[in-house]
């Protein structure tokens, strides 16, 4: 079977219910690496999302916001959630702070703990970040992605490799439970993973309007133990992540006890 005539049976097929890689490559009776290059080239053209194992269709992929944007965008939101991540963090602690604007409001209350030790790709957070008591910052090395204000690349992957933390705080374009984090680009879905990768605990914070969104095609799956930081009270839209024993710390909630 042609290349292209494959790939259209494959997308067919996964549009009908057929995700996983193992059935897709018993069902065409090619390799798994056939089958992850088709999946690859079908999610490229923005027609399914890469999943941890398979694929999922997608509908129309919204265009990403502009930095500005996001930094208006539930501006007083991400202040509430950066006060609640900042409950779980101890002096000294070792963070890795994702980029993105949330976990850039995190970074701006980071000078009520002493001795860390902040890694970043988020360059629109160190200017916050200077502030640190008899603390400590590394900037992650690679290229910069200008509507981000992130460094990402082999040169940031290549020192995630050589770093171990106690927490990362993640943010993502939507996160779902079953999932995980979906980004605009390829390159920011696998520095997320190998920055879970690397800690010991994975903090995902996100406002209400980001969960259950599938709005862009690659995804960075999460770990079987995470905790997510809203401020979704809709038990509905919060269910699906309890059915995943996901940690839920929520703006609603009285207290919340340190991890």
């Amino acid at each position: 079977m042609k290349v292209a005539r494959r790939r259209e049976a494959m997308l067919k097929a996964v549009l009908s219910g057929m995700t996983e890689v193992e059935t897709l490559c018993a069902h065409f009776g090619v390799s798994e690496a056939t089958v992850r290059r088709d999946l690859g080239a079908l999610a490229e053209q923005g027609l399914i999302v890469r999943t941890y194992g398979g694929a999922a269709h997608i509908g129309a992929r919204e265009p990403e916001l502009t930095l500005s944007q996001r930094q208006s965008h539930q501006e007083g939101v991400k202040a509430q959630l950066a006060a609640l991540a900042l409950e779980q963090i101890r002096d000294h602690d070792t963070l890795l702070l994702d980029g993105g604007t949330t976990t850039a409001a995190l970074a701006a209350v980071l000078h009520q703990r002493q001795g860390l030790h902040v890694i970043t790709n988020n360059l629109a957070a160190l200017s916050a970040l200077e502030r640190l008591p008899e603390g400590r910052v590394t900037v992650l090395g690679g290229d910069v992605r200008m509507s981000s204000m992130t460094t990402m690349g082999p040169a940031a992957q290549a020192m995630l490799a050589r770093l171990s933390v106690d927490r990362v705080f993640v943010s993502a374009d939507g996160v779902t439970a079953d999932l995980g984090l979906c980004e605009a680009s390829p390159e920011q879905a696998w520095l997320k993973e190998l920055m879970i990768g690397r800690s010991a605990r994975c903090y995902v914070m996100a406002d209400h309007t980001k969960l259950g969104r599938t709005s862009q095609q690659h995804w960075t799956p999460l770990p079987a133990a995470w905790t997510l930081i809203t401020d979704a009270i809709d038990e509905q839209v919060l269910a699906p992540f309890r059915q995943y024993n996901v940690r839920v710390l929520s703006l609603a909630a009285s207290s919340n006890t340190l991890a």
